[in-house]
């Protein structure tokens, strides 16, 4: 049984279904998760939270219906510098970040360009997942990312709707398998994702299940499996 989902959005995030804290939490009961990531976007995305919301996040409850609360942001990369959109003085009080590259923040680069982006952010000290990194428009040079990803303890996400059908990142099945075949070659563990906009999606891997299962890639190296794992993960300092 997976059980946690460390990368889900709020009614803050500004788009998809308005859910409270409140509704994601009851709805992680409801599907037997233990634990939940509200990673509502930084506010570099339009309509997204403000500097504020993200200052008070370490006040909110840190359990609800009985699933533990972690509470982060998925933070805009802004240049390929790696640049993100909140300052240290609010990331340091949150329990971690994703770090993702959206278009209407940031037009694709290079490959070189995007690599640098990704690789450039995982130097951040809260910055402990990439997120979607698979995307097609994109494109990376995965074995640098985990090259880096290794050295400097960030997961690289293999996000759910990426993978949905109906998904707008483009086929990222050859780029998943791609990052998937890495980690297993390295033994190096990953971390699923619903990045649910809404209250259908929380804790839904079924996707990312699917890819995992056509390489049979090795349960020991999937967080979610334990909140504890991915809790020593967090704590564990970074180089």
């Amino acid at each position: 049984m997976l059980e946690f989902d460390p990368h889900i959005h709020s009614v803050a995030s500004g788009h998809g279904e308005p859910s409270t804290i409140t509704d994601l939490a009851r709805q992680a009961a409801s599907q037997g998760l233990k634990m939940i990531g509200i990673t509502d976007h930084g506010p570099a995305t339009r309509h997204s939270a403000k500097e504020s919301y993200f200052r008070s996040l370490p006040l909110c409850e840190r359990a609800k219906f009985g699933v533990e609360i972690l509470y982060g942001v998925e933070l805009n990369i802004l240049t390929f510098d790696g640049k993100v959109d909140l300052d240290d003085s609010i990331l340091n009080n949150l329990d971690y970040a994703i770090a993702s590259l959206h278009r209407p923040v940031i037009k694709p680069g290079t490959i070189e360009e995007n690599t640098r982006a990704y690789i450039s952010a995982m130097h951040h000290p809260k910055v402990r997942i990439i997120g979607h990194c698979d995307d097609v428009k994109y494109p990376a040079d995965y074995p640098a990312l985990l090259e880096t990803a290794m050295r400097c303890r960030v997961l690289l996400e293999i996000n759910n709707s990426s993978l949905d059908p109906h998904g707008y990142r483009g086929d990222t099945r050859h780029n998943i398998q791609t990052i998937l075949n890495l980690c297993r070659r390295y033994n190096y563990p990953v971390v699923l994702s619903s990045d649910s906009h809404t209250l259908a999606s929380v804790g839904n891997f079924s996707c990312a299940l699917e890819e995992i299962s056509r390489i049979s890639f090795p349960r020991h190296l999937i967080l979610n499996y334990s909140c504890e794992r991915f809790k020593t993960f967090l704590n564990h300092h970074k180089i």
